[in-house]
């Protein structure tokens, strides 16, 4: 049966019914995965030391998606009164999500938009017709892409802290996927083809929204490949576990450095995946096409939100005098870069403060708690992007399109100011602290 026979209530029960098994599997990660990992998912083993005549064993029943956790409020003594209320509306609220997700870029196509219309007919080799089957894909990439922003949201709101276990997956996942099928990225533009209105459509690829440039090709030079190559190595360089002891002097501080990066497990991970990753971006650079578009796109917008937060993070922390945002952020902007490019990326890093100020203002006044997570504010401007993403293309692409030379004096500017106000607000809290 084509897609386009299914009937968009069976297609949308059906998002729903995937979605809260998805979901089911989310929460194990999220208890899973935490640094102090729980056994609360139903789908976990429960510990023979904590079965009782009062706590049974658990059964099939118990995995079923949000009912089973009604059961489950049996184990209340063990976990907290109310430790089944959010994994259960995790389930139901993320199979609404998936089936309202499904009825929003592929029923409505809400990715595109009229004023995304140019010209007439395809010019270059990689634009593609916009058919039911091209959304599809594009929501399963969204729907994977929230997932495990999902996962990291939880474990960044119990334990402020977000595991490389999922981001550094996901990026993977990201760059691989976007290789795959560049389409996945956010959409640029979509030209109508002169005979018919069969509409053609172009992703967000490095040098968007101008046109692709014929010196990202593989016939362009070496540039393009060590651009490439230098975004993996910085964010496989992000990923080593490193120390730097400053008072012992430079040289010795190097080899403490270089010794602490060899003798860990952790090391030999991350410069496996830097080795195969530089096989790959070669092979796929010789090859060229819509598959090195797509991976220079993806890996630049790693590396974009790599270095984006991690600038924050230096920055803050050297005004503050304390650590100002964990590297978990770092690694999470990097995974959503990898997942949407850098433009999108850029629209986040500007509209993830404003939900992030907000909240951080009440929780001053009512707990006088200044310190939040701010990786799930990152993850709600990404979900906000792909879901207002016409009319955030719409009205910055023009923008992007006449200050694109200038926007790493804009970031410039921008991290400067963030600095002066951050100076102010420690020295009017320490003029309220003398005061007091």
């Amino acid at each position: 049966m084509p897609l386009s026979a299914i009937p968009l209530e069976s297609a949308l029960l059906f998002c729903f019914l995937l979605g809260t098994i998805t979901a089911s599997f989310l929460n194990l990660a999220i208890y899973r995965l935490a640094w102090q990992p729980r056994a609360i998912s139903p789908w976990s083993r429960l510990p023979e030391t904590l079965l009782s005549e009062s706590v049974t064993r658990r059964t099939l029943l118990d995995r079923i998606p949000i009912f089973g956790w009604l059961r489950l409020r049996r184990e209340s003594h063990i976990w907290g009164k109310a430790h089944w209320i959010r994994p259960m509306f995790i389930e139901l609220l993320f199979g609404l999500g998936v089936a309202t997700l499904y009825w929003h870029e592929v029923t409505r196509s809400g990715l595109f938009s009229s004023s995304f219309l140019l010209g007439m007919g395809p010019e270059a080799s990689w634009w593609t017709p916009l058919n039911k089957s091209l959304l599809l894909e594009m929501f399963c990439g969204h729907t994977l892409l929230i997932s495990l922003m999902l996962v990291a949201t939880c474990i960044d709101i119990d334990e402020k802290i977000i595991p490389d276990e999922i981001t550094l997956p996901g990026t993977v996942l990201g760059i691989v996927f976007i290789t795959i099928n560049p389409w996945l990225l956010p959409p640029d533009t979509i030209r109508q083809l002169l005979i018919g209105d069969r509409l053609y459509v172009d992703f967000m690829h490095l040098a968007a929204p101008l046109p692709w440039s014929d010196g990202f090709a593989v016939g362009g030079g070496w540039g393009p490949l060590l651009l490439a190559l230098g975004c993996l190595w910085l964010w496989c360089f992000a990923l080593l576990p490193r120390c730097w002891y400053r008072c012992w002097g430079t040289r010795r501080a190097l080899q403490y450095f270089f010794a602490h990066i060899r003798r860990t497990r952790y090391s030999k991970i991350i410069l496996a995946i830097a080795a195969l990753g530089t096989l790959s971006t070669i092979a796929v650079w010789y090859c060229g096409g819509f598959y090195w578009a797509g991976l220079i796109t993806s890996l630049f917008g790693m590396a974009f939100g790599t270095v984006i937060i991690w600038s924050v993070r230096l920055t803050g922390s050297a005004i503050m005098k304390k650590e100002a945002m964990g590297f978990g952020d770092v690694t999470l902007m990097a995974m959503i870069g990898a997942f949407i490019g850098w433009q999108a990326t850029l629209i986040v890093f500007f509209i993830a403060p404003v939900a992030g100020l907000i909240v951080g203002l009440l929780q001053w006044i009512s707990k006088k708690d200044n310190e939040i997570p701010y990786g799930p504010f990152l993850c709600l401007a990404t979900v906000a992007l792909i879901i207002f993403w016409p009319q955030f293309w719409g009205y910055l692409g023009p923008i992007f399109a006449t200050l694109g030379a200038i926007i790493p004096i804009i970031l410039l500017a921008s991290l400067a100011l963030m600095a002066v106000l951050l100076a102010i607000l420690q020295w009017f809290k320490a003029a309220c602290s003398r005061d007091r």
